[in-house]
C-alpha cells in the first residue's frame, strides 16, 4: 500500500504498547503512593497491572515482534556515523569556533566567525568543507592549512581527548575489544 515506506511496523507496533505499559506502572504508582510500610488489602489491585506489563513485555514484545525485527535489521553503524555529521550539516561548526581559541581569538569572537560561516554556508546552499583557504581567511586571517582537520568527524574525535572524550578506543564496547 505504501511502497516508499521504510520505518519497519514491528517498531511501531512496539511503540504503541509503551502507552500500556505505562498506564500500569502508573497504575500501580498510584495504587503505593500513599501505603502504610505494611500488606493492606489495597494490594490486591497490583495484580491486574503487574501480570499485564508482564504479558505485553514477554509474550507480545519479546516473543513476538521482537525476533522478527532483529532478523530483518541491518545495522550499518560505522559508515552511518561517519557519514552523518556531514549529512546533517554544521556539527563542526564548534571545532571550527574551537580551532580559533588556542590561536589567540576569544571563543565569543571565534563563536561569532563560526557563526557568519554557517550562515554564509546556507545562504549560498553549500557545506561549510566546500570553502577555500582564502574564502575561509576572510572571516578570520587566523585560519591556516589545518583548518580542515576540523570538519573530519575523525579530527573531531582526536581534538576532543579528555579522560572522558569520545575517542574511538575509548568508546569501544567489550564485544569488539
Amino acid at each position: 500500500m505504501m511502497p516508499q515506506k521504510k520505518n519497519p511496523d514491528v517498531l511501531e507496533l512496539i511503540r504503541g504498547k509503551t502507552g500500556r505499559v505505562n498506564g500500569s506502572l502508573l497504575a500501580l504508582l498510584t495504587l503505593l503512593k500513599g501505603l502504610p510500610l505494611a500488606y493492606n488489602q489495597d494490594h490486591q489491585e497490583d495484580k491486574e497491572p503487574l501480570f499485564n506489563t508482564v504479558d505485553t513485555v514477554q509474550k507480545r514484545l519479546v516473543r513476538a515482534y521482537w525476533p522478527t525485527w532483529c532478523r530483518q535489521v541491518t545495522f550499518r553503524t560505522q559508515e552511518r556515523m561517519l557519514e552523518a555529521p556531514q549529512l546533517r550539516g554544521f556539527a563542526s561548526a564548534t571545532d571550527l569556533a574551537d580551532y580559533l581559541v588556542p590561536k589567540g581569538l576569544p571563543f565569543r569572537q571565534a563563536h561569532k566567525v563560526a557563526g557568519k560561516i554557517v550562515r554564509r554556508s546556507l545562504e549560498e546552499g553549500r557545506p561549510m568543507e566546500g570553502w577555500t583557504l582564502a574564502e575561509l581567511q576572510t572571516f578570520s586571517p587566523l585560519f591556516a592549512g589545518d583548518v580542515f582537520e576540523c570538519f573530519s568527524l575523525t579530527g573531531s574525535l582526536q581534538r576532543k581527548g579528555g579522560s572522558a572524550g569520545p575517542l574511538p578506543n575509548r568508546s569501544k564496547p567489550k564485544s569488539e575489544r
